[in-house]
């Protein structure tokens, strides 16, 4: 789920890469150190060696491209990540870490990153205060683009500043490097190694790594919170429901994710896909047919060795492009070890491990951003405002008010708090602070509340210049600095009001009938507009409304899109 990119993200992606590359010869040391402790230098002593870190805006530090795991290539690949190398002297890197191997979000075809991208950046406030909260950060971008710094929104110093934190953003494998299942891959292998959601290990990894080293950078590793929007949302409500997990983090927050996962059919179905076109590429078969029947007689040592051989280009190029660079590849698979076989459904019974306080929300208009993207229906027509506002309060009734019913249906589970973001949304009177047409053709879209809650005044690229206008400006900042002031209350305690601030009281999510339950941030002129709302969405409640309310054509017409849509229609 995600969007597009200026052009200069892919060039200086690919320009990171090579300039790593050129720079990657670090001695390697074959002992864990002793773990430094913060004393306010930028010299850091990691279990691995020592890294160091440069001043950044905001009167913050910076740490890039910190190694979490060894490089997943060669027999590494499709395998659990293992504990990084260690080496000697001081790591130094101005420059962030390459993207993980994934097709261009803006030239459609070209392939940009790397395998070797299991990397974490590190951002805290300047001085010696420790120890601090820890706030993790998981890009987002369907699980097959992106990358922990592709935008500018996504940097940590103005929340490390600001919400006095330890700010961590995490590269994890993407697309069939992160999410690949086959049989020849699981015979014989820990089920860690055969479970195909490498992506979803990567993630823990990281995790283990801040539990055994973010005390040296002054952060608290009894006090993580776990962070991501629209796939990163995704992959944190699948942290909840994952044994390896369990420990590792103390709150979580959801930005327009989804309870979703998918089965080890479809995967093993893709991945035989994959070999018989890799074969067919090779010559070692003519047709789809005749690849068939050879990869029906490869054993399945002979299986693995040749899928390992593969460039990552080659294994990449089995899939379609989307415009958006994004593809279809199953992500979060339900293997039995990592992720349930049960998958959501835990949620359901409360069989799942991580019961940790949690805030849940997505956007008012999610889907409008897609929609203008694809360039149909038409912003301006009743189709277009049909498909966006039922696809969007769908979204709202699958990925908040639905795992928010069925999390705090159990007593051992910490308070649920769910938002909705509507800055940007027209109002009753189709009024918007975007300028001209802007709210109706984006609105309240997806991606929007990023910037809102990690305090940077930045947006998708070109959109910055269209959107974010001197006469919005004071609204979106007082509009920020509340959310800001709700997480971080948030991330320190499991309750996000704080006492004496003057804010609204946000309400834990009940199911009582008719309760206030979700909390809404919108702006008006200058001034945050905070308000609890009763509504709670069903997605057969949806459904049933956009029946009712909708004539015909245009009623079949807004179903058939809904349909078609990649968005799930029910948590499993």
């Amino acid at each position: 789920m995600n969007r597009i990119r200026p052009f200069t993200i892919s060039f200086f992606v690919t320009l990171a890469t090579a300039l790593l590359a050129a720079c990657s010869s670090v001695p390697r040391s074959e002992t864990l150190y002793e773990l430094g402790k913060w004393e306010g230098s930028p010299i850091v002593t990691t279990l691995y060696g020592q890294v160091l870190g440069h001043e950044d805006a905001d009167r913050t530090w910076v740490w890039k491209a910190i190694p979490y795991a060894k490089p997943p290539v060669g027999s590494l690949r499709w395998r659990a990540p293992q504990e990084p190398q260690t080496w000697l002297g001081v790591r130094d890197r101005d420059s962030f870490p390459s993207a993980c191997t994934q097709f261009s979000p803006v030239v459609r075809g070209w392939i940009v990153g790397s395998e070797d991208c299991l990397y974490l950046n590190i951002w805290r406030p300047q001085g010696k205060d420790a120890p601090l909260p820890v706030y993790v950060w998981i890009h987002g971008e369907g699980n097959s683009i992106g990358s922990a710094t592709m935008v500018s929104e996504y940097c940590g110093n103005r929340l490390a500043e600001r919400s006095r934190v330890v700010f961590v953003s995490i590269n994890y494998r993407l697309g069939p490097f992160g999410w690949f299942t086959n049989p020849a891959l699981r015979e014989g292998e820990s089920p860690e190694d055969a479970s195909g959601n490498y992506g979803t290990l990567d993630i823990i990894q990281a995790l283990k790594w801040i539990q055994k080293n973010i005390a040296a950078f002054g952060g608290d590793p009894d006090s993580v919170i776990v962070t991501g929007e629209s796939a990163g949302g995704f992959n944190v409500l699948s942290l909840l429901i994952s044994p390896p997990a369990k420990g590792l983090f103390q709150r979580a927050m959801s930005q327009s994710g989804a309870a979703f996962t998918r089965g080890m059919e479809e995967g093993d179905a893709k991945s035989r896909a994959v070999l018989e076109q890799l074969l067919v590429a090779d010559s070692k078969a003519r047709t789809r047919a005749e690849a068939s029947s050879a990869a029906s007689a490869m054993s399945p040592g002979e299986a693995r060795d040749y899928l390992r051989s593969k460039s990552d280009r080659a294994i990449l190029r089995c899939y379609a492009g989307s415009r958006m660079g994004m593809i279809d590849n199953p992500a979060i698979l339900r293997d039995g070890a990592v992720i349930p076989l049960c998958g959501f459904d835990a949620l359901s019974t409360g069989e799942y491990p991580c019961k940790v306080p949690l805030i849940v929300g997505n956007n008012k208009e999610e889907l409008k951003l897609f929609l203008v993207f694809a360039g149909t229906p038409p912003w301006n027509s009743a189709l277009f405002a049909a498909v966006a506002r039922y696809g969007s309060d769908r979204w709202k009734a699958v990925g908040v008010d639905e795992v928010a019913r069925r999390m705090s249906s159990h007593l051992d589970q910490p308070p649920v708090y769910a938002y909705q973001f509507s800055w940007g949304a027209p109002d009753e009177k189709g009024q918007s602070p975007l300028p001209g047409d802007w709210g109706r053709r984006l609105g309240a879209f997806h991606s929007l509340e990023i910037p809102f809650f990690l305090g940077q005044d930045t947006i998708e690229g070109v959109f910055q210049l269209v959107l974010f206008t001197p006469g919005n400006r004071a609204g979106r900042k007082a509009l920020s600095d509340v959310m800001m002031d709700y997480v971080a209350r948030f991330t320190r305690t499991g309750d996000p009001t704080r006492p004496g601030s003057g804010l609204p009281y946000w309400k834990p999510w009940t199911n009582d009938s008719g309760a206030e339950k979700c909390i809404v941030f919108d702006a008006k002129g200058e001034s945050a507009a905070i308000v609890m709302s009763a509504v709670e969405l069903t997605s057969d409640g949806v459904i049933a409304s956009l029946k009712t309310e909708l004539q015909e054509p245009l009623r079949s017409q807004t179903l058939e899109y809904l349909s078609r849509s990649r968005f799930p229609s029910a948590v499993r």
